[in-house]
């Protein structure tokens, strides 16, 4: 395997929403339906991960030409993260929407991209990542935490429960 990332454009919503798809599907196999098992579509990817250009960034792996990986950094809060649960910081970037496909899970992929994800935070500039995941079988918790992120809340927004993430870089 040998990985290679770019900034993902328009052009790569299509094989975004692929990925994602196989993903979400490969979890609802696993853990049945829930939060995790949404269908992504070209038009879903374009307006959450290019409608801001300015404010975010969509990372790809690739391994060859197959996408194997992608995770979007923004600069502005999604809708279901309280900042008070976090580090206070003048800069911080929200990482949504990773994704590896199931072929290439548990291989280095999901902890490939998070380091070209802190990279490119580091770059932005930004002094922190933070993210939520589902407090669930289903949810990236561990993979998160393994990555070098620390738990810093808990939290049920509407009916789901999340868990708060956040790497001060």
């Amino acid at each position: 395997m040998s990985l290679s990332f770019a900034i993902a454009s328009e052009t790569d919503a299509s094989a975004i929403a692929v990925l994602r798809n196989a993903a979400s599907a490969a979890l609802k196999l696993q853990y049945g339906e829930g939060n995790w098992s949404s269908v992504a579509t070209e038009r879903s990817v374009v307006l959450s991960n290019f409608m801001r250009p300015k404010f975010q960034k969509t990372l790809m792996a690739r391994d060859g030409s197959a996408m194997v990986g992608t995770l979007c950094l923004q600069t502005k809060k999604p809708w279901a993260i309280d900042v008070k649960y976090f580090t206070s910081v003048e800069k911080a970037l929200y990482l949504i929407g990773m994704a590896v496909h199931p072929d290439w899970q548990r291989k280095g992929v999901g902890r490939a991209i998070m380091k070209e994800a802190k990279r490119i935070a580091r770059e932005w500039p930004s002094q922190a990542i933070r993210l939520d995941a589902w407090d669930a079988k289903a949810g990236a918790g561990e993979f998160y935490a393994k990555c070098g992120f620390r738990e810093v809340g808990r939290v049920v927004y509407k009916t789901a429960p999340l868990v708060y993430y956040e790497m001060v870089l």
